[in-house]
């Protein structure tokens, strides 16, 4: 039996720690969980009703059907024991991709149907020198996938069939025009996908951000020529974010749509090489058009933000923690000092196998 004194000993001795029905580790409103792995996570995607997956390196993809309390280790894929997934997507319980970053071949996409016992191999990177960074679905059948560029220009696969076949988008506006730029690969949420696409970058050149719309005609209800959809128009424009070196720029990008218009819109970012420098952390934009640097940004580097739709309010996360804001992304406070690297709410994940799950109701303005 644990005493009150051996509770105050083990509190004193684990600094954060609770005790409960057994031992509950905290880190501000983030529960710790179990995950089973000490593995570095970089992927992360909870679908509600319990049902929540997650990805990192060494070919590791892990699964909850109850909220967390159990992590189940998935089978690997063939030959993905050395891959780093550092992107998840899933539907259910049994369906879900999956996306390693690597340079060439070893930046692949897998899919699976039955729960991660198996998985397929639905695509590999078709350039020597491409590297996977980030995936996002807008629908069931609709997703995208971004690469670091190639010879100039970004690319960008799309999907139509769940992620079982992809085709590379045509456009123009893609180039980067020399300006030593690319995406980061930190949390899989440099790319984000409604009725348009978004992604933003970094690097020697600053930071940026592309905005694509298909040049596919609206003129009617029936769906729209899947050859046409590979086709689209992109802008790029600066933001107001950290960059001038190859660890510094936008990481990640998340927007509210509300009847295919922009409600508002989130990106964070910073120099990973330097944690600590809150200067050119996040900015934000009413409409997608106009960005404005936060008045008061994160307290340092952060490579994922989210929006939580119950409470209003933006949560983001990085190496030294996380933080939230209540008034769209221009004064952010500090919710914990821990290490973690991707977010899908309520989870969060991190170094040595970290996953947290954060407590909403005691979160407040």
């Amino acid at each position: 039996m644990l005493t009150r004194v051996g509770c105050l000993g083990i509190l004193l001795a684990m600094g954060g720690w609770a005790c409960g029905q057994g031992l509950t580790r905290k880190s501000g409103p983030w529960t710790l969980q179990q995950s089973g792995t000490t593995v570095s996570l970089r992927g992360v995607r909870s679908l509600g009703g319990g049902v929540a997956w997650a990805s990192g390196a060494e070919g590791t993809v892990l699964r909850t059907e109850d909220g967390g309390y159990e992590w189940q280790s998935c089978a690997l894929p063939e030959g993905a024991d050395k891959l780093d997934f550092r992107g998840i997507w899933a539907w259910d319980a049994d369906t879900a991709i999956v996306m390693s970053s690597g340079p060439g071949d070893q930046s692949r996409v897998y899919r699976t149907t039955d729960g991660c016992s198996h998985w397929s191999l639905v695509l590999a990177d078709p350039d020597k020198q491409g590297f996977f960074d980030a995936m996002v679905f807008s629908g069931r059948q609709v997703g995208y996938l971004l690469g670091d560029p190639v010879d100039g220009a970004f690319p960008l696969f799309r999907t139509g069939d769940g992620g079982q076949t992809w085709t590379k988008i045509q456009s123009p506006g893609l180039t980067t025009d020399g300006l030593g730029i690319a995406a980061f690969a930190a949390s899989n949420s440099a790319l984000t996908a409604d009725s348009r696409v978004w992604f933003v970058t970094g690097g020697q050149g600053g930071a940026f951000f592309y905005e694509g719309t298909s040049d596919c005609p609206r003129d009617g209800d029936g769906p729209a020529d899947p050859k046409c959809l590979d086709h689209w128009t992109f802008h790029r424009q600066p933001l107001p974010m950290a960059g001038g070196s190859s660890s510094a720029g936008a990481f990640s990008v998340r927007a509210v749509w509300w009847d295919e218009r922009v409600r508002a819109a989130v990106a964070v970012g910073g120099d990973f090489a330097k944690p600590d420098l809150s200067e050119g952390t996040c900015a934000w934009t009413p409409d997608g058009k106009t960005w404005t640097a936060s008045e008061k940004p994160p307290r340092g580097y952060r490579s994922a933000v989210t929006w939580e739709a119950d409470l209003d309010a933006w949560i983001a996360v990085g190496t030294d923690g996380s933080d939230v804001s209540w008034d769209g992304g221009r004064h952010w406070k500090p919710l914990d000092d821990s290490h973690w690297n991707a977010l899908s709410l309520p989870f969060a994940v991190g170094q040595d196998g970290k996953i947290g799950k954060i407590t909403l109701d005691g979160l407040h303005k």
